[in-house]
């Protein structure tokens, strides 16, 4: 059967532009790989060197606010350290964090951009666990108690 390789990147239309690349550049690290001088289009990425770039931003967004527009944009972490982080610099930047969470496979984090596009940062985890699962979770807890939440909602 032909299929597609991979997901690309993903474009979003933008109420300011400028606000959201200070978003995606101060949040979420990602790094501005071009730029269109007039303010039409700027490119970001996580990775520069493999990917030019996995989101693009762009004017013109004209939906009422609180349109559900995009269900959700994730990105993948390196691990549960890094989960933490995140987790920290999101509340010293006063951002909007709708939930965390362990879905067994993954522990995530969702949270809002400047649009109220739901974003995703996940850490893996080595458990298979069959998908919807959720369960709210505190970072708090240590990296081992984390594991043990993820561990124990694998199927008998």
């Amino acid at each position: 059967m032909l299929s597609v390789k991979q997901l690309g990147h993903v474009g979003l239309y933008c109420t300011d532009v400028q606000r959201s690349k200070d978003f995606f550049t101060h949040i979420l690290g990602l790094t501005v790989t071009d730029e269109d001088p007039d303010g039409r289009i700027i490119f970001l990425s996580a990775q520069p060197e493999e990917e030019h770039h996995e989101v693009a931003l762009c004017p013109g967004r004209d939906v009422p606010p609180g349109a559900k527009v995009v269900q959700q944009i994730s990105f993948i972490l390196e691990d549960l350290a890094t989960l933490k982080q995140f987790h920290r610099h999101l509340k010293g930047h006063d951002v909007r964090i709708r939930s965390v969470v362990s879905h067994g496979i993954a522990f995530a984090i969702y949270f809002y951009d400047p649009d109220d596009n739901v974003i995703e940062v996940y850490a893996k985890t080595p458990y298979k666990v069959p998908q919807p699962h959720s369960e709210d979770i505190d970072l708090e807890l240590t990296e081992r108690e984390l594991l043990s939440i993820a561990e124990a909602s694998r199927p008998s």
